[in-house]
């Protein structure tokens, strides 16, 4: 399967890397969690532009790569509770969650 994240880099963009830390046998547990989040409640959410979902090889980690158009938007989604219900699952399914936010500095693609 070939997946393509799009990546904004040429305006400002809040970009959110948030790596969780999750025992193998809850892996895709928390892959579907996140994509249903994202589906009926993160991409409804004002600034809200993309979001990627990463699973390790060895089951342990998984990265949620998005992009908001502010880092206030993002914030206001934090304080969202119908948002926090999701986040409160993806802490409970996780061991670890080490949300930060970025700003993209480059991006580079294969020569042709």
């Amino acid at each position: 399967m070939t997946v393509t994240a799009n990546i904004v880099g040429d305006r400002p963009v809040a970009t959110l890397i948030n790596v969780f830390t999750v025992a193998p046998d809850r892996q895709a547990e928390l892959l579907e969690l996140l994509g249903r989040a994202t589906e009926e409640t993160m991409r409804r959410q004002p600034g809200f532009l993309r979001a990627n979902f990463h699973a390790s090889l060895d089951g342990v980690r998984v990265v949620n790569y998005a992009q908001w158009e502010s880092e206030e938007h993002y914030r206001a989604m934090l304080e969202n509770p119908e948002a926090r219900v999701h986040m409160d699952q993806a802490a409970k399914i996780a061991t670890d969650v080490q949300p930060r936010l970025f700003h993209v500095v480059s991006s580079h693609t294969a020569a042709p």
